[in-house]
């Protein structure tokens, strides 16, 4: 009887090992309207990681941080109609990409015919692109780093068939 338990726990070993690990999702206290990673990934608090500005308060350079529960300058929202990620701190401010450089994202005054600031949501995917380059998504870079009492990561954009789902799931609660 010994020698079949100890053959089922071999057998079940392996099934274990490279089993995938599932997401972990933040315990959110930011409140809505909100951009947000699904997955919390190593944020050391569980608040989870939304789209911030560089510094503290306005800043024209944008960063992946820890989600503040106190809202503030983590706090953006889609306009599905406007293709746009807009600022709730800073009235009439939007995201927009380097279009030459995949790994800077400002904050720059609200023009709906610049290409830079239009943004497309895949529901399906929970994927964020480029109005213009639907191959590449917005994604939280892979290292964290402190960010006083919390924590910041680079906001850039990658190829979505190569990234990871953790860096690159986001949800939207406008």
């Amino acid at each position: 009887m010994k020698t079949l338990r100890n053959y089922a726990l071999l057998c079940a070993l392996p099934i274990a090992v490279t089993t995938p690990a599932f997401a972990e999702a933040p315990a959110l206290q930011t409140p809505a309207p909100v951009i947000y990673l699904a997955d919390n990934l190593d944020e050391q608090d569980n608040l989870g990681w939304c789209i911030d500005t560089l510094g503290r308060g306005f800043g024209e350079r944008l960063q992946a941080h820890s989600c503040k529960p106190q809202g503030g300058d983590v706090q953006f929202s889609y306009d599905a109609k406007a293709q746009a990620i807009t600022s709730v701190a800073y009235e009439n401010y939007c995201m927009a990409h380097a279009p030459n450089d995949q790994s800077t994202f400002a904050l720059v005054t609200c023009d709906p015919s610049d290409t830079a600031q239009q943004f497309t949501l895949d529901a399906a995917a929970n994927t964020i692109h480029p109005t213009e380059s639907p191959a590449l998504c917005v994604t939280v870079g892979n290292a964290s780093k402190s960010a006083g009492p919390f924590m910041s990561r680079t906001l850039v954009l990658t190829d979505c068939a190569t990234t990871e789902a953790s860096l690159k799931e986001w949800v939207i609660k406008n």
